[in-house]
């Protein structure tokens, strides 16, 4: 017949198994929470100049926004 003490060996193989669970989940939370990096490190102007030649804004949001990011 088993000790009662028993499943104290489990309990110090789940502790770190759990804390290492808990830390992989924050760390996978807090990088989908973090915003999406620019492609190739293209400057907002360039951005901007892409998303108005492709006809996603028109001339006065480009101009708008262009001066924004001047100030």
């Amino acid at each position: 017949m088993w000790p009662h003490d028993s499943h104290m060996g489990w309990m110090w193989f789940a502790w770190p198994l759990g804390i290492v669970l808990l830390i992989v989940l924050i760390w996978a939370l807090a990088r989908g929470a973090a915003p999406p990096s620019r492609p190739d490190g293209e400057s907002p102007e360039a951005i901007l100049e892409r998303r108005y030649a492709r006809g996603e804004i028109d001339e006065e949001e480009y101009h708008r926004r262009l001066s924004d990011l001047r100030r």
